[in-house]
């Protein structure tokens, strides 16, 4: 017992001496001595009140209200990612050097302590601490109560209580410095240092995290900064990793790539260099100089031989020792182009910014604009048309596709999360920077922001307006120079003669393809997509929308709905279009037969959204958009009178054939009409104008995840068209029932359900029955093979066979033959006994 009681007795000592140590040491020297205070103390039990130690001399400071208050905001409230503490420290930096910059155009003199405008992170890994050090304005004693003290003050309650109920004004955020405070996220014990031009003194601010006080003291250091600030991370032990070189340079990259001023990131490596022994040195040094006696005693000859010493050093083993060096390596060597006036910027720096937006080095930007927003949000932006499709956009997945704008504020990175692109245009990369966000806040408060709705709704017309752009520049540019040729001055010779001046075969800008429509075969459905989402700018974009048509030629010769306006029939009041699967289709369909014959131009819808775009696009001009696959089509270059006459006649003469065919085909159709448009087809299935096409009954049926959808839903409402000039309809009609009552052949039952399955096939349906079609074709085959009965003959079975050796096919071995051995001398070969 007494033995116990003399070791915790000695174990307190050590702890009171380890105490008044740290009493006498200035804390941001203490690292070590409080970490051993703290291990004894939990080895005595006797708690962890002595584990920190303000620094000597310090005068303690309450903050204006709890600090687990001032955490919960931090925490809880505005950071969901840790990461963002360095963002926040390297942007204060920022700003204070940008103060120092303003204040030394009117007083030079604040410059005179450090020139230099920087920024510098450094790292120590054995002991876990993080330094970010900047040579700004600094903070006097009072500032650092002032800026650092009143995190939380009364004004907390209420903004606590706005997030909740959504009545929080964010733009106040900033006043309550929560910023700095985020360093508290990764660290346990923040040391603030800094030096103000007008305080002759540099004075330290140090707290620690869970504490309710700060402590501000004089420096024992003395004027180590000369001017600015340098804040201490002691860094928790879940966040270690933050004092590595590799996390810092990607945060730091990362978030503030483009900030102004250098920033600079100390690394350390470490080598093995060569090292000779003093005493060594000695002992070869009075050897050279015994050896250098004896040859001048000697006098050597010219014809001895000199021996070096290089041989014997080289032999002798060096030793070695690890040397450690540091090394600052610059991270935004990046300029923050958008800031400079746009006359300025070279076409090639806008290109190799892109390159830095887009992590591409091989591909070039097919446009951007470069803009600053003025009004009640100022904003400046640079965005980029990308010429290529993001992979995610190749496989349809644009509900994963995260956008590639990166929003800054004062050029530190706030978020390149933000949705400030619809999701059509969410291939747009690019940046925007304003000045009148809020710094630190969290990105979902930010998201349901005013600004950020202004915002957005300002970069979607830029970007609209610049695609436009794009649009009528190739546009002009594609027709090349053919009006130059008219206005441009005519040689003449001598006698008054026009000279033909040739046209050079070698001129590669009248060869160049129409730069818009290169793009636009690529982001095609991006732009639909937009037209089907975006009421505001639904007109804008439908006039960049291009397609091929009846008229077109070869596979960048599209027209819009503007240039198929401009060369509408006198009569034409639509807008035709055909919708399938491709081109070759579409040419060879009999919908096309009356066009073709009257010259009317037809639009091919060849995308799957097409269908669904066409759905919001009703009209263009004024002009209706109409299917040429639906019912109802009219021509009216036409006799009306003439068309209602034979249409009234038709009807009456094959009313026995419609009827019956009705009854037929059932269910499966909506009725069976006279048709006015069929040339060489005897019957073509159309859809109602109301209903679905042909077309987007197949794009329904294949969607691969339809949960709940009934065939009801898919169906078309079709309608069988029958040719009244057709010979088919016309043997048909002579073969129908007249009445009910009336008997008919199987023929003729096989001739009508055929004519419906080739209805369905000329109209873009599938087949309705495959087994009914199946049985049809066969008896087909059997009256055209004249074959009376399909009963399967008898299987042959053949008498076995002995096995035989398959017979080789020699007729390969042509070059093998032994006359060709006739001359081979076996005496020519050389064969030892051992050969043998």
């Amino acid at each position: 017992l007494h033995h116990e009681t003399k070791m915790r007795f000695n174990r307190l000592a050590l702890g009171a001496a380890a105490v008044l140590a740290l009493c006498s040491v200035p804390a941001i020297y203490a690292d070590d001595a409080a970490a051993a205070t703290t291990s004894d103390d939990a080895a005595s039990g006797s708690g962890s009140a002595a584990a920190y130690q303000p620094p000597e001399g310090a005068e303690s400071f309450k903050f204006e209200a709890e600090v687990d208050r001032m955490l919960d905001i931090v925490v809880n409230s505005l950071y969901t990612n840790k990461d963002v503490f360095l963002r926040e420290l390297i942007s204060n930096a920022s700003d204070a050097l940008d103060k120092i910059r303003f204040l030394s155009v009117t007083k030079p003199e604040l410059l005179q302590d450090k020139e230099e405008l920087e920024v510098r992170i450094e790292y120590d890994e054995e002991n876990k601490t993080l330094t970010i050090r900047d040579s700004g304005i600094g903070m006097t004693k009072e500032d650092l109560t002032k800026n650092l003290g009143t995190v939380a003050r009364s004004g907390t309650t209420k903004f606590m209580e706005g997030i909740g109920d959504g009545t929080a004004d964010i733009s106040q955020i900033g006043q309550f410095g929560v910023g700095f405070y985020s360093a508290f996220l990764v660290a346990d014990r923040v040391t603030v240092a800094s030096k103000h031009p007008g305080d002759a003194a540099q004075h330290v601010w140090e707290s620690t995290d869970g504490h309710d006080a700060f402590y501000i003291a004089e420096d024992p250091r003395g004027n180590t900064l000369g001017r600015g600030t340098e804040i201490t991370l002691h860094l928790k032990e879940d966040a270690e990793d933050y004092a590595s070189p590799n996390k810092l340079r990607t945060l730091a990259k990362h978030y503030s790539e483009f900030v102004t001023h250098p920033l600079h990131l100390r690394t350390t490596s470490k080598e093995m260099v060569d090292v000779e022994d003093e005493e060594e040195e000695v002992a070869d040094a009075d050897a050279d100089e015994e050896t250098k006696e004896e040859e001048e005693k000697s006098g050597d000859d010219e014809d001895d031989i000199e021996v070096s010493d290089e041989d014997a050093e080289a032999e002798k083993p060096k030793k070695q020792k690890e040397v450690t060096t540091y090394s600052w390596e610059e991270l935004n060597s990046e300029q923050a182009i958008w800031t400079r006036p746009k006359e300025e910027i070279t076409d090639d720096e806008y290109q190799g910014f892109w390159k830095v937006v887009n992590k591409q080095a091989n591909e070039d930007a097919t446009a951007w604009s470069h803009f600053d927003a003025e009004g009640n949000i100022n904003f400046k932006s640079l965005v980029y048309l990308p010429s290529e499709i993001p992979p995610q956009l190749l496989q349809g997945n644009m509900d994963e596709y995260k956008g590639g704008l990166k929003l800054y504020v004062r050029k530190v990175l706030i978020s390149d999360e933000f949705d400030l692109m619809p999701r059509y245009l969410s291939f747009i990369r690019g940046v925007i920077d304003s000045d009148d966000l809020p710094l630190n806040v969290n990105r979902e408060t930010l998201q349901e922001s005013k600004i950020i709705k202004i915002i957005k709704k300002k970069l979607v017309r830029k970007v609209v307006e610049m695609i436009r752009k794009l649009a009528v520049d190739s546009e002009k540019k594609s027709k090349g120079d053919e009006d130059d040729a008219e206005t441009k001055e005519a040689e003449i010779d001598a006698d008054g003669n026009v000279i033909e001046v040739e046209k050079e075969d070698d001129d590669e800008e009248d060869d160049e393809p129409n730069k818009y429509i290169q793009w636009y075969k690529k982001f095609a459905p991006s732009l639909k997509m937009g037209v089907i989402e975006d009421d505001a700018n639904r007109g804008k974009l439908s006039k960049l929308l291009r397609f091929h048509s009846s008229m077109t030629d070869g596979e960048d010769d599209f027209v819009s709905f503007e240039q198929y306006v401009g060369r509408m029939k006198e009569w034409q009041d639509e807008i035709y279009y055909f919708a399938g699967q491709s081109e070759e289709e579409m040419e060879s369909s009999h919908f096309m037969d009356k066009f073709n014959e009257k010259g009317v131009e037809v639009l091919y819808f060849t995308d799957p959204i097409d269908e669904y775009m066409v759905q919001n696009v009703r009209d263009f001009d004024g002009k209706k958009l109409t299917a040429i696959t639906k019912e109802g089509i009219k021509f009216k270059d036409e006799d009306e009178d003439l068309v209602k006459r034979r249409e009234k006649y038709y009807q009456k003469q094959f009313k026995p054939l419609t009827k019956w065919l009705n009854k037929l085909y059932g269910s499966d159709v909506m009725r069976v009409a006279i048709s006015k448009r069929l040339g060489r087809a005897p019957a073509i299935c159309s859809s109602s104008e109301y209903g679905h096409s042909a077309n987007m009954e197949r794009i329904m049926r294949a969607q691969a995840f339809t949960h709940g959808s009934n065939d009801g839903m898919m169906r078309a409402m079709r309608i069988v068209e029958i040719n009244p000039r057709h010979p088919f309809v016309h043997k048909l009609l002579d073969a129908c029932p007249k009445e009910d009552d009336d008997l008919v052949t199987d023929e003729t039952m096989d001739a009508a359900m055929m004519l419906y399955d080739m209805a369905l096939m000329n109209g873009g349906f599938p087949i309705a029955d495959n087994a009914g079609y199946s049985e049809r074709m066969t008896r087909v085959l059997k009256t055209m093979l004249d074959v009376p009965d399909v009963t399967l003959v008898d299987e042959v079975d053949p008498p076995e066979e002995e096995d035989e050796p398959e017979d080789v096919d020699t007729d390969d071995l042509d070059g093998m033959n032994m006359d060709d051995f006739s001359d081979f001398d076996m005496d020519s070969l050389d064969l030892g006994e051992e050969d043998i």
